[in-house]
């Protein structure tokens, strides 16, 4: 009687065992879909062709420190497409997945921007480079959902702060899905009026080229 236990106990701390197994294994697919949809070159030219209130802006998103296990971390370049040479916009994103459908992005500012203009395709660029020398953007951080076939997340009202063009703080609104990406970005002043960023809706994002795998 007492082998049948054992033999029970044992079938049971198996099973246990590959469940935490597929649901880890889950947990990191789920993490490496969000990070692909995000990695790649993209721009908004068919919404600039189409609304005149928007600019044709490039961005580009690749991944750097593959081999780090904490996570997914992401160069961010926006500029636009008649600047290439001149972005307005670099940041580091750290992606982690915070449950099934739960997923945070942190941004950090680089020490030295313009070092790494056009770095995306120098990734020796990063080698140099650690989490420790980045400046973390405080409440700036987007959380994200998984909602069907899609990802949509914001910032904390008023948490990320910023003093670009009389603003007082920033807010981001993003959409994810697969070769698409909206963005909205707006700056709002101490009356929560707002200063700076599209007025009518985000910028719309298509994917011209994919990370190479």
């Amino acid at each position: 009687m007492r082998y049948f236990f054992y033999l029970f106990l044992g079938l049971m701390l198996s099973g246990n065992a590959l469940a935490g197994t597929s649901a880890k294994k889950a947990t990191q697919s789920e993490l490496e879909k969000l990070a692909n949809w995000m990695c790649g070159n993209y721009n908004s030219a068919k919404q600039a062709t189409k609304d005149t209130n928007y600019l044709n802006i490039s961005l580009i998103m690749v991944r750097i420190w593959p081999e780090r296990t904490d996570g997914v971390w992401l160069y961010v370049e926006q500029a636009a497409t008649a600047q290439l040479d001149r972005p307005y916009r670099q940041r580091v994103y750290h992606l982690e997945q915070l449950d099934l459908q739960q997923f945070q992005s942190t941004i950090y500012a680089l020490p030295d921007p313009k070092a790494y203009i056009g770095a995306q395709d120098r990734p020796e660029a990063f080698q140099q480079l650690r989490p420790k020398d980045l400046e973390v953007l405080p409440g700036c951080a987007i959380s994200l959902t998984k909602k069907g076939k899609k990802y949509i997340g914001s910032t904390e009202k008023g948490a990320c702060i910023n003093s670009w063009g009389k603003a007082q703080y920033a807010t981001s609104e993003v959409e994810i899905k697969a070769g698409q990406l909206m963005s909205w970005d707006r700056g709002w002043n101490a009356a929560h009026e707002q200063v700076w960023g599209a007025e009518n809706g985000g910028y719309i994002f298509v994917k011209s080229e994919s990370c190479t795998p």
